[in-house]
């Protein structure tokens, strides 16, 4: 058998000078005895792969509410595109794959139902309490509401998967952060799983914006990334409209993941990062595209905040779902009976907006519907 201390010296012999190293780890905020065969980060993965949080990205939004489609992506079908995209940039560059996959895997766990919708919805329903941020919101999951474990709460994940998330905060002064504000920057495997994050967003909507028909091809042949693949594509022999599209996608993504990876190789020998802390205190991120990728990649991510996010089926769709998480959350607020027992129970110890807020930022954009229904239809049962 490969005990711990096996995977330990053959990522010690395999991995490159500066990738994080399992027996190098910073270790849990809770001190736990290691596994006789997993390594640190290794465990990571699976503690975020079995819990509640991760389950529910299945019935959450990426840009299309679940009951729209069955064919379009979820936030756990964008999780696992971006786990994939770390993970293939991770070996090429010779760092540390599980840890990549466990920062990948619980990068979107703090996102409420409706996707940045109904984001917005909780961030100003707490303005003055705290506010909402789904980064801030996927550290307090694993560091308290996530509860497995009888000596602590949270998954007790390692310092360093949880420095990514904190450093993907869009509030880093936030003070529930204070612990990582001593490096301006995360490890490279979180650098990569943030480039591979947009990677995927970009490429995986641009794929449902064709499957919605929000998108046309003779509109993004007007983008110079979609269009430097398309020609050659749809010009081949045998190639329907939906597989031109396909190997149009397939190509954008290896080009961005190609070019990640060279840079970020130009990078690593240009800011001399030696070790796994260089890359946390050098003067910019070092997982990054090219000047013209970055170019590319900017220009189609406008293309589709103009034509796909603020389309009105989209706008209109997102309204709606902004009522429905301000319609609960302010019903919950005026008569806290509402709530199931068992959240009732916990207002003893914790600040009623903020657990009402968690509550809702746990549901799946099924059951918010479900349990605005219930609240607000007459005819519906409760």
């Amino acid at each position: 058998m490969r005990d711990r201390t096996e995977a330990e010296r053959i990522e010690e012999e395999n991995l490159a000078p500066y990738a994080s190293r399992s027996s190098a780890s910073r270790k849990r905020t809770h001190p736990e005895e290691e596994h006789p065969y997993r390594t640190i980060y290794m465990r990571d993965r699976d503690r975020i792969i079995h819990s509640s949080a991760f389950r529910r990205l299945e019935y959450k939004t990426q840009v299309f509410v679940y009951h729209e489609g069955d064919h379009y992506r979820t936030r756990l079908t964008h999780t696992i595109e971006v786990a994939q995209i770390a993970r293939s940039m991770a070996r090429a560059l010779k760092i540390n794959e599980d840890l990549c996959e466990a920062i990948a895997l619980s990068h979107d766990l703090g996102h409420p139902p409706f996707g940045h919708s109904g984001e917005k919805a909780l961030d100003e329903l707490m303005q003055g309490r705290g506010g909402f941020e789904h980064n801030l919101h996927t550290l307090r999951i694993v560091d308290h509401i996530e509860n497995r474990y009888p000596e602590f709460r949270g998954l007790n994940l390692s310092w360093e998967t949880r420095e990514a998330i904190a450093k993907h905060s869009k509030k880093p002064d936030d003070p529930s952060l204070a612990e990582f504000a001593s490096f301006k920057h995360p490890s490279l495997e979180a650098q990569v799983v943030d480039l591979a994050d947009s990677i995927a967003y970009n490429s995986h909507d641009l794929d449902d914006g064709l499957v919605s028909n929000l998108l046309t091809v003779d509109a993004l042949t007007g983008t110079s990334l979609f269009k430097r693949f398309y020609v050659n594509a749809s010009s081949r022999a045998g190639m329907t409209p939906k597989l031109a599209n396909y190997q149009v996608i397939r190509r954008v993504i290896n080009a961005q993941v190609g070019d990640a990876v060279r840079q970020t190789e130009n990078n690593i020998r240009r800011f001399h990062i030696a070790q796994a802390d260089d890359s946390r205190t050098a003067p910019q991120k070092i997982v990054d595209f090219s000047t013209d990728m970055r170019r590319e990649h900017n220009e189609l991510k406008a293309f589709l905040r103009k034509n796909m996010y603020r389309h009105y089926r989209v706008i209109r769709m997102e309204e709606k779902a902004y009522n429905v998480v301000n319609d609960l959350f302010k019903a919950y607020e005026k008569r806290k009976e509402l709530l199931p027992p068992n959240v009732q129970k916990r207002f003893e110890d914790e600040e009623a907006s903020r657990l009402i807020c968690d509550y809702i930022a746990g549901m799946t954009d099924r059951y918010a519907l479900e349990e605005h229904r219930k609240l607000f239809d007459p005819m519906t049962k409760v």
